[in-house]
């Protein structure tokens, strides 16, 4: 009795384990293609799926997320027959799980050869110059043509891009003896044009200096005559006042003479000495009214009668 129990559960614990085994749960971004007696069935997208035992079995796990195929460099001959090797990137997403499982043997091999072929046709239309130049024109062909190409693969190809490009080693020797005489034409001409840029301010500075130079000489020269002239009005201003000042002194001796009571006559030789005293200054003309020219033989008279 006890061996039926043991061999019951036993056969039910195999039925479990055989229907646990059926149960399959599908990761997020993922797809699972399902065949039944060979042929398809269905897809499995994320979650929980029972399979039918015997008669379904997973064809084949496709992953739904963005990949990247780095594809081994090719060589390729451009329109000026340079040889030059270029590997590429390809960016790309299943979108449709059955036609990735059915559409092509291996699709990522068969997009290689297609992105191999496709750059082959554009860089032959190309020369070296216009392939290291184009690089973004030739991305965008190479979008076109693959992503038109994969569609029937259930594949959408997002971004193509150019890795390197690798031309032969002769040509890359020519490139930078090419680069370098550039730079140092670039490194000439910035040069001259320093040397020139600082010969036109050297002579704009000389310029403005001779300028103000000139300026301050004509300033110089204008003061100089300023004071000149005004040095020759305060002498005048000096004599002027130098000869009323001797006019007042006469004009003060004469009235204290008069006072005193002296006569006409010596009146008139005190106002002959002043004129004296002002012919002794820078005076060179001095003009004597005719009534004190007859005092000449007054004078004389006077200083005989000294004598005698």
């Amino acid at each position: 009795m006890l061996f039926k129990y043991i061999f019951w559960i036993a056969v039910v614990l195999i039925v479990l384990i055989f229907l646990l085994s059926c149960l399959n749960i599908v990761p997020q971004e993922n797809a699972y293609v399902i065949e039944r007696f060979g042929e398809f069935l269905t897809t499995w997208n994320a979650g929980l799926h029972f399979k039918v035992p015997i008669i379904d079995r997973i064809s084949r796990r496709v992953l739904l997320k963005e990949q990247v195929a780095d594809f081994a460099p090719q060589p390729v001959i451009t329109k000026d027959n340079v040889t030059m090797s270029i590997d590429s990137v390809v960016y790309f997403k299943v979108l449709d799980p059955k036609l990735y499982a059915y559409g092509v043997e291996n699709p990522i091999m068969a997009m290689e050869n297609l992105t191999a072929t496709t750059l082959r046709n554009i860089i032959g239309d190309l020369t070296l110059d216009g392939t290291l130049t184009s690089r973004e024109t030739i991305n965008s062909q190479m979008l076109t043509i693959i992503d038109e190409a994969t569609d029937a693969w259930g594949i959408r190809v997002n971004r193509v891009e150019l890795k390197n490009i690798q031309p032969p080693a002769a040509i890359r020797e020519a490139m930078e003896k090419q680069m370098k005489a550039e730079r140092e034409k670039r490194a000439a001409i910035l040069a001259a044009e320093g040397h020139k840029q600082s010969m036109i301010l050297e002579a704009e500075g000389q310029k403005e200096s001779a300028v103000l130079n000139a300026e301050a000489k004509k300033q110089a020269t204008i003061l100089a005559a300023e004071a000149e002239k005004e040095k020759e009005i305060r002498e005048a201003e000096g004599r002027a006042e130098a000869i009323r000042k001797i006019h007042e002194a006469t004009a003060e001796g004469l009235k204290a003479i008069k006072e005193a009571g002296a006569d006409d006559s010596v009146i008139k030789l005190k106002s002959l000495e002043a004129f004296q005293a002002a012919a002794n200054g820078n005076a060179t003309k001095i003009i004597i009214p005719s009534d004190i020219q007859g005092i000449a033989g007054l004078a004389e008279g006077v200083l005989e009668s000294v004598k005698k």
